[in-house]
């Protein structure tokens, strides 16, 4: 039986499409993770951020809301033999705010004077939640505990003392959040940005969910559960990756509620998050389908061409040991041209397939959302013109007033603007200048050869066209800036950039919407 010998075309076309699906492969793979991995740190980060508004936001009302029960506290001691009058009292307290389902006004032991609405029937009878008795016993506004009260609700009861003009003890003034039934947790918590599985809930001192837009779930005790735990520990705000009640993979962020010593929670699927970096990879092969297939079969055809001499060699060198084949073997090519022909074809193969990898390594160097490039790229430019002793200047810019235009704006205004930035940064530098979004709504030009004057004129047309044009919200942004030059002011670039940085914050300090340049400062080498 006649052995099977592999031949040089089979070898050639088998490593081509090795290397080739491997180099697609790996930086396919490489280029997911990495988005992977931004993906998730923004939206934990935007989570904490959320939390920390919602909570701040809770903290407030629930101080002004005491502020509120201690206030009228002192027109409730005028009356508290006033039966009629108490009340109208506690009416009016429930009906200026919509924060309390109830109110009541309670003597030193306990005893129901006056309630809103009337028909919560306890008037007159004596309460004993340990809410209430905490509340006589402290003489201090209190926020309670969740606990079912005497009228078999879930509910959570904020009080103010009640003191004469004497400072006599009379009692104190209470409203009840009812936590199963709408309450005002769900108008200051009920509202969200994403509407794609993200959720927020409450959770008290204790771990015990007091809010959530599944209501069946109040009462709940979620002690187990890494960020509630977090909150327990007295953390002031973080994030956790957490899988919830339903075994669904979630990013949360967490915040505190000062006040109350609540801890709100918001949480996004984290399926949901990372969606975009699949996205990216299937667009991808969409896109370069048709072309990796046009090249492979180019691969293939040039693989059976090459080789097809060379297989003519072996064979006619196979059969010249039974008769002469040196006229055949002279019509042939030379072997060594068409070795050359192999090695210069796998050679613009490859470089076919690296120009792939280039274009997926450019991919992961380039801010998705502004298209400048990114922290990596500013940091290898500065490293090449520092390493050249080339010099060169950088502005370190910061949007004014960043927060309150997503605040007030939303997030999808707040990008619009970030995006507006970096078309303008473009519209007043040079092509051999570069232009990198460094973080959040923090922006650096690199301008090579350019000194700290100079670099400070082109600062200063980019502010004066901000405060003078219209952004995406209908109003002009403007920005603050820091300007250092290389090697005036610093030898290294974190130094560097370090300088720029405090130039920055001078201008804040200023009043922002200007331009600070640093000083020489002649430093050691």
């Amino acid at each position: 039986m006649k052995k099977y010998h592999l031949k040089l075309q089979h070898l050639i076309i088998g490593v081509a499409i090795l290397a080739f699906l491997l180099t697609i492969a790996s930086s396919l793979w490489s280029s997911y993770r990495m988005n992977n991995q931004t993906l998730m740190d923004n939206t934990l980060e935007t989570n904490r951020v959320y939390a920390e508004k919602l909570a701040t936001t809770a903290n407030n009302y629930l101080t002004e809301t005491l502020q509120t029960l201690v206030y009228n506290s002192n027109t409730i001691a005028k009356y508290i033999d006033n039966e009629e009058r108490l009340n109208a009292e506690a009416d009016r307290l429930r009906m200026q705010t919509n924060t309390f389902n109830s109110i009541s006004i309670v003597d030193t032991k306990g005893k129901v004077l006056a309630t809103s609405p009337q028909t919560l029937e306890i008037k007159g009878k004596v309460l004993t939640s340990k809410a209430i008795k905490d509340a006589i016993r402290e003489k201090r506004p209190m926020i309670s505990d969740p606990y079912r009260a005497i009228t078999n609700r879930e509910l959570i009861y904020i009080s103010a003392p009640i003191f004469n003009k004497n400072g006599k003890y009379l009692g104190l003034v209470g409203g009840t959040i009812y936590l199963e039934e709408a309450n005002i947790l769900y108008e200051l918590l009920g509202k969200h940005f994403y509407d794609d599985g993200s959720y927020v809930y409450v959770v008290d001192r204790n771990g015990r969910i007091i809010y959530h837009e599944d209501r069946s779930r109040i009462n709940d005790v979620v002690t187990e559960n890494p960020i509630v735990q977090k909150i327990m520990n007295h953390d002031k705000s973080g994030v956790q990756r957490v899988t919830n009640s339903k075994g669904q993979d979630m990013l949360a962020g967490f915040s505190t509620v000062d006040t109350a010593g609540w801890g709100v929670v918001s949480q996004r699927p984290t399926e949901i998050s990372l969606q975009p970096a699949e996205n990216m990879v299937k667009e991808t092969l969409y896109v370069a389908l048709p072309l990796l297939i046009i090249t492979l079969a180019i691969i293939i055809w040039a693989a059976i061409r090459i080789s097809r001499p060379l297989q003519r060699l072996a064979e006619l060198t196979e059969s010249s040991m039974k008769k002469n084949e040196e006229k055949n073997l002279s019509a042939v090519s030379a072997w060594y041209y068409e070795v050359i022909q192999l090695k210069n074809a796998l050679i613009h193969s490859l470089s076919f397939l690296h120009q792939q990898v280039n274009f997926f390594m450019d991919q992961s160097t380039t801010d998705p959302l502004t298209g400048l490039t990114n922290r990596r790229t500013l940091t290898a430019k500065m490293d090449e013109l520092i390493n050249a002793k080339t010099p060169f200047s950088i502005i370190l810019m910061d949007i004014d007033h960043f927060k309150l235009v997503n605040d007030t704006y939303g997030h999808g205004v707040g990008d619009e603007v970030l995006q507006y930035l970096a078309y303008k940064m473009k519209t007043v530098t040079r092509a051999t200048d570069l232009c990198c979004r460094y973080g959040g709504e923090e922006f650096i030009v690199l301008l090579p050869n350019t000194t700290a004057q100079e670099a400070f004129e082109v600062a200063e047309i980019l502010r004066k066209n901000l405060e003078n044009t219209s952004s995406p919200t209908g109003k002009e942004i403007t920005i603050s800036s820091g300007v250092a030059e290389y090697p005036e002011t610093e030898y290294t670039a974190v130094k560097l950039i370090e300088q720029a940085d405090q130039c920055l914050y001078q201008a804040k300090e200023q009043g922002r919407n200007r331009v600070i340049m640093a000083n020489s400062l002649n430093p050691t080498r």
